[in-house]
């Protein structure tokens, strides 16, 4: 199918603040593979003190960042927090890592530092541990086709979803949320939160078409068919990471 004539809009949340792990590789994976099958799309930086207008945006996108980036977020996104979540009920897509998925749940409890509240999107919250999750991820999702997710996690973190939250998928290397429980980020809607840097999606294209699946049904109201793509070397990727530790 030529998806040509169809449009999205993602908002990059806070790029010059949750920038590190190599996550605007996310951002780039949606927009070529939109790119690639004709679909027009228009990429917005929004940074602290910028208006959000939910009507315009089918995508939203938030990085990992260090303590201090992550407290000055926390600060502006409480600003719109009510139209956020507006914007979740209207079935825009999120998908945060890491730092940002924390600021997704209800807050983020440093060691000897103020609470970092959040924008509640998800039913989740996230204490810091004495131990650093680091290395290698595999995890299984119910939603996509290959059914696993690969990734890299690096996080001190303890993450808990609750209530209609669920996990984004179950960890079969690694530690994922907070190393008891075997969940791997969260969901709830079309907002998704994980620990999975690396970048995320160009190991993942599954789990990249699902997401640009889900941001046209938001904007056109249709399921519409992705045309396929050669993806041959994002599957060697994913392949090689399937099982590995480090």
């Amino acid at each position: 199918m030529n998806n040509k004539n169809f449009t999205l809009n993602i908002a990059h949340l806070y790029p010059k603040l949750l920038n590190i792990y190599g996550d605007w590789g996310n951002v780039l994976t949606i927009k070529k593979r939109c790119e690639w099958r004709n679909i027009d799309i228009n990429i917005t930086s929004i940074g602290i003190g910028d208006v959000i207008d939910i009507k315009k945006y089918d995508l939203y996108f938030l990085g990992g960042g260090q303590d201090q980036q992550q407290i000055a977020v926390s600060k502006e996104l409480q600003k719109h927090k009510s139209s956020l979540q507006d914007a979740r009920d209207e079935h825009a897509v999120f998908l945060a890592i890491c730092g940002g998925y924390q600021l997704l749940g209800h807050f983020y409890q440093p060691h000897n530092a103020e609470k970092l509240k959040g924008i509640s999107l998800l039913d989740a919250y996230t204490i810091a541990g004495n131990k650093r999750f680091i290395g290698n991820v595999t995890a299984k999702c119910s939603y996509t086709i290959p059914d696993t997710l690969v990734g890299f996690e690096n996080h001190s973190g303890l993450t808990y979803i609750q209530g209609e939250t669920e996990a984004m998928a179950t960890v079969t290397t690694g530690y994922g949320n907070n190393g008891k429980d075997k969940t791997e980020g969260a969901k709830y809607k079309n907002v998704f939160g994980t620990y999975l840097h690396g970048s995320f999606l160009p190991k993942n294209p599954q789990f990249a078409d699902y997401l640009i699946k889900l941001a046209l049904k938001k904007r056109y109201k249709d399921d519409i068919a992705l045309q396929p793509l050669e993806d041959f070397f994002e599957n060697q990727a994913h392949q090689a990471l399937i099982n590995k530790k480090y």
